[in-house]
């Protein structure tokens, strides 16, 4: 069952039809495996609750998000603590029991962002809060995401809405037309599809309007519509695969004895009369005999969100001139009900306080340390090569203390360039009137005689004299 939010209907006019026409499927079946909303589908399903009371409580949900202002983003409306209430009313107190390696509900981890089937629980408070991790979406339910086992998870359809999809003799079930097993058939030419985490979605505006309407819920006729299409599409796919003709697993293998003509009549008629009750039940008619088959808690509910009730203060609540004084309230009210919500919630998040506020260090400090790394290597990238174009730079821009010489230079050129005489020419030129020029920079304005430089013998009488070469200023 994949992930689909409030669309979740679906799966439970689907699991209804699997139920109902061919319960050795549900029976039979090893593993039922389910993300987000197709998780809480899965649970209901395994562990035999009332499918009726599960469709019951995503309208009762529905309703519940359509009388604010802003739906399911008010602050007031706390998903969490809704789905856990209506798990905690519809489960059964051994439920953990029954799912124990059948169940499988797919989670996002956290830390690394993998996905986690679980299947395995100790307790039926651990199987609720595995279907509230399933079901947290990041920013839409909360900040801080809920924790099973000591590890935090989030919506299980974000790494996988369709677990295992690909093993084999694995019926898979979306409320989004596509290549799914069990899925709505639109109408629609357009050979393009998008893969959402395994999930086949196809390009049409049906699928725009379903992906629109599944955090958002619409109108309770329109769930209505989308519990029976759904028990229309598994009636459908039971009778395309043959399913509808066999009440038990063990009728489709072969006699251990051949079969007399009397008794392949009556298989034949009783094939024949199955599949006529398939067509009568898969044909729409004006009285919508449809609903006559799902469960009765279900029919109750649908009937119920069909009927809006007709006292005086609903009423006046539909009339046009209060609901323009409502919203023009809003920016009055909003406030209020945003800091009651709020502290409401304060109330009730204390006893998970030092552990939140753990684990939100915890990630603060990973994260820093995360920048801290990436900005050493691209300082310690960038760096090196600035120096060192820093230090060819000053070498260029100063004269060297020591004169190379033209063998120096010729090693630094090119070989074509080397084997050039006229090059050669000029560098050793060059080299000599460098060398002409240190030169006279040092015996500038000096005029030393022939014998200046030759050593005289001291005289012993004379006073010892300094004296000064000709041409020479006196000092």
């Amino acid at each position: 069952f994949a992930g689909c939010g409030f669309l979740g209907i679906y799966h439970i006019g689907v699991a209804s039809c699997l139920r109902e026409h061919a319960p050795f499927l549900v029976a039979n079946a090893k593993h039922i495996y389910g993300a987000s909303a197709g998780a809480l589908t899965a649970t209901a399903l395994v562990t035999g609750a009332c499918l009726g009371e599960a469709g019951a409580n995503i309208i009762e949900v529905s309703k519940e998000a359509r009388k604010r202002f802003l739906g399911p983003l008010h602050p007031s409306f706390n998903l969490v603590k809704t789905i856990r209430g209506c798990l905690l009313k519809t489960l059964p107190a051994d439920c953990h029991e029954q799912v124990n390696g059948r169940l499988g509900i797919s989670l996002t981890r956290v830390s690394d962002g993998e996905n986690v089937i679980i299947s395995h629980f100790n307790s039926k408070e651990e199987l609720i809060q595995a279907n509230v991790c399933s079901t947290f979406i990041p920013v839409y339910c909360g900040l801080i995401p809920p924790t099973l086992q000591g590890v935090r998870y989030v919506d299980g359809g974000i790494s996988d809405n369709l677990p295992l999809y690909e093993l084999k003799n694995t019926i898979t079930v979306s409320p989004f037309s596509g290549e799914s097993d069990i899925c709505p058939q639109d109408s629609s030419t357009n050979i393009h599809e998008l893969r959402f985490t395994n999930t086949s979605i196809q390009f049409n505006l049906r699928n725009l309007y379903r992906l629109s309407k599944a955090l958002f819920p619409p109108e309770p006729m329109v769930l209505r519509g989308m519990c029976k299409q759904g028990y229309r599409d598994g009636l459908r796919f039971l009778r395309r695969n043959g399913l509808l003709s066999q009440p038990n697993p063990l009728l489709a293998l072969p006699p251990t004895r051949p079969r007399t003509p009397e008794e392949e009549e009556a298989a034949e008629a009783a094939e024949a009369a199955e599949r006529a009750r398939a067509e009568e039940h898969l044909q729409p008619s004006g009285e919508d005999h449809i609903l006559d088959h799902l469960p009765t808690r279900l029919n109750e509910a649908l009937l119920e969100a069909c009927v809006e009730p007709k006292d005086l203060l609903t009423t006046l609540s539909n009339m046009l001139p209060v609901r323009l004084a409502t919203a023009m309230m809003v920016p009055y009210t909003l406030p209020l009900e945003s800091a009651v919500s709020f502290t409401i919630r304060l109330l009730e998040w204390l006893p998970d306080v030092p552990e939140d506020i753990r684990w939100m260090k915890e990630q603060t400090g990973s994260i820093c340390q995360y920048l801290v790394m990436r900005a050493k290597r691209k300082l310690g990238s960038h760096l090196p090569s600035r120096l060192s174009e820093q230090v060819e730079l000053r070498r260029a821009q100063s004269l060297p203390s020591v004169p190379l010489s033209c063998a120096a230079y010729s090693q630094a050129l090119p070989n074509w360039m080397r084997n050039n005489l006229s090059l050669g020419d000029a560098l050793a030129k060059w080299e000599e009137c460098q060398r002409q020029l240190l030169l006279g920079l040092f015996c500038s304005n000096v005029a030393f005689p022939p014998d200046a430089l030759r050593m005289r013998e001291p005289s012993s009488h004379a006073p010892e004299t300094l004296q000064q070469p000709q041409g020479l200023p006196p000092s």
